[in-house]
């Protein structure tokens, strides 16, 4: 083969790549998380999901406004649902309990630590400074599974709550198998084996201008072909989230409030329009 018969066939090979690639667009779940942990929350979430782009939404089970959760998702009965497994109850004025009976997982009072890993503002107070037990882990997750699949029976997949489901390798392969034994096709750490990559804001994004800015250059980053997760929390401004809050994020209501701005802007709809993002659940990942 000449040099010039190479160059041709690669500049063929890469013609047919490219308009493969461009008639594949960008793939991009939108998960919007910790339903359950207030009313307004709850509200934020379905309102993304409603009038914006958010298409999957992660679940609380042991948080106090679970309930009005599986109400407010039979309004919205083609949403992707996940559980968000969790042993923590982080803020300071607002807390839950675990739904099993699992010593190792409370602290003096009875809830789940505030942190998973050790943090200045809350010494000793962490799952991992204190003598967890696997088998409780194990407990917790199976009640908070079984709790959410008795009502809400479209759980399409398992994520973590500030990142619990990595606590340590034994607790990554309990997830794994737990998937298996439930029937839960996807889980966080299946992502990447899939090719799922995560993105954020490119940017600052403190104030709901930054954060707008930021969102539309990551829509703007993806690239034809891909699959990509963008996660955050959506909240609404209002006295009962300003009441929530922990050393070191006390600006929450501010903060969650942007996202749900960002989530229903029509800016970014029109930009998500113009570069033919696909937007899609868990539950569309093998499709």
């Amino acid at each position: 083969m000449t040099g010039k018969t190479l160059l041709t066939l690669l500049l063929i090979l890469s013609g047919l790549y490219t308009a493969e690639a461009q008639s594949s667009p960008p793939r991009l779940i939108v998960r919007g998380d910790d339903m359950g942990y207030s009313h307004a929350g709850n509200e934020a979430i379905l309102t993304c999901y409603k009038e914006g782009i958010e298409k999957s939404i992660e679940v609380l089970v042991p948080s106090p406004w679970f309930p009005e959760a599986v109400k407010m998702l039979e309004q919205i009965p083609t949403a992707d649902v996940g559980i968000h497994l969790t042993l923590t109850s982080e803020w300071d004025n607002i807390k839950w309990r675990p739904l099993s009976d699992c010593p190792s997982l409370r602290d003096a009072d009875g809830y789940f630590y505030p942190m998973i890993r050790p943090n200045k503002n809350y010494p000793k107070r962490s799952v991992s400074e204190n003598d967890w037990k696997l088998a409780e882990v194990e407990k917790e997750f199976r009640a908070q599974i079984e709790l959410a699949m008795k009502k809400i029976p479209r759980i399409s997949h398992f994520s973590g709550h500030m990142g619990c489901t990595s606590l340590d390798d034994d607790v990554k392969a309990l997830v794994k198998k737990l998937a298996q034994e439930y029937h839960i096709p996807q889980y966080d750490m299946r992502l990447g084996e899939i090719g799922v990559a995560n993105v954020g804001y490119v940017g600052a994004h403190a104030t709901s201008e930054e954060k707008l800015q930021s969102f539309m250059k990551m829509l703007e980053s993806l690239e034809a072909g891909k699959t990509y997760i963008f996660v955050d929390h959506p909240g609404l401004n209002t006295p009962e989230v300003q009441a929530i809050h922990h050393i070191g994020y006390e600006n929450v209501a501010a903060d969650r409030q942007g996202v749900t701005d960002v989530w229903t802007s029509p800016r970014v709809k029109e930009v998500i329009k113009d570069k033919g993002i696909q937007l899609i659940g868990y539950n569309d990942l093998e499709k």
